[in-house]
């Protein structure tokens, strides 16, 4: 991915090394064994509420004291991987100004990226490094230990740097769900729909923010000329290694899809191909056709 030299957002709060130092791991309240840790993983790749898996989980008694203060700087980041988020986030604020205003005729709300490390405070209760990148509708932020994608790499050999691109793509289509009602209309379904209908919403918003990525890539390209061999490759094979499917077979040797609440892999391949093969927003509605 050509990123080096480019311009990053100003929308980047850099909370990394702020007087907190790094949380030990602990997660929450019991142990999560093996299975609950793949699915804290399927969370954590790409944009779900950590909240869901982790039963609202807060940092324990003994990390409590090592939760990274909210003190940030204002400057831009100087390490390589906080340039490479400030400039994918650039990229998307650009693809999305120019697709809201023609297409809504409407300013587009740029959400707020925060680098944190191990563990910091949200409007959504304590985010930590466990539960990866997030999106906070609460606060309409975006939360990333920027560590996660040595994780992505190491566990799931999905490497590259678009990969991570991929990633924080995803996260800003959950806002994007968030300022055209897709995340408030599966939200307000809690409770009046079966879990299995609740989980098949989740798929389909999930889906979606795949789209959105795809549709980032392909303008950031048509009009960035981001994209190197390969690139593309690297995303599908982030998006494969992270199926719901794949997932749970490699934590329980099988699968049951009525569980699912991230899509398969070949349906978040599908996805995102889609969006970057079309570039057309209208083609994104994943609530309302019946092939996934």
């Amino acid at each position: 991915m050509r990123w080096q030299g480019r311009q990053g957002s100003g929308n980047i709060e850099d909370r990394r090394g702020s007087g907190g130092s790094r949380m030990g791991g602990t997660v929450g309240k019991a142990g999560l064994g093996i299975g609950g840790v793949i699915m804290v993983i399927i969370i954590m790749l790409l944009g779900g509420d950590p909240s869901a898996i982790l039963g609202g989980a807060s940092t324990s008694p003994q990390s409590q004291n090592r939760v990274e203060s909210t003190t940030t700087s204002n400057e831009q980041p100087t390490d390589q991987m906080g340039k490479f988020a400030s400039v994918v986030l650039k990229d998307t604020e650009d693809v999305w100004n120019k697709i809201f205003a023609e297409e809504f005729n409407a300013d587009y709300p740029e959400p707020k990226l925060v680098l944190f490390s191990g563990a910091t405070s949200t409007a959504c209760g304590m985010g930590q490094s466990a539960t990866g990148p997030f999106y906070c509708p609460a606060d309409q932020d975006i939360y990333i230990d920027l560590t996660f994608f040595n994780e992505l790499q190491n566990r799931f050999g999905a490497g590259g740097d678009f990969a991570a691109a991929y990633v924080i793509a995803h996260e800003v289509g959950h806002h994007i769900q968030k300022k055209l009602g897709a995340s408030d209309y599966v939200n307000q379904q809690r409770g009046r729909v079966s879990k299995a209908k609740q989980n098949e919403l989740s798929v389909r918003l999930e889906l979606q923010a795949d789209f959105y990525a795809g549709v980032w890539a392909h303008y950031a390209d048509k009009w960035k000329d981001v994209l190197e061999e390969g690139d593309i490759e690297e995303a599908l094979n982030a998006a494969n290694a992270i199926g719901d499917d794949r997932l749970q077979k490699q934590a329980q040797g099988y699968a049951v899809p009525e569980t699912f609440t991230h899509g398969t892999s070949a349906q978040r391949k599908r996805w995102f191909l889609k969006g970057y093969q079309t570039g057309d927003i209208r083609q994104g509605d994943t609530f309302k056709t019946n092939d996934l």
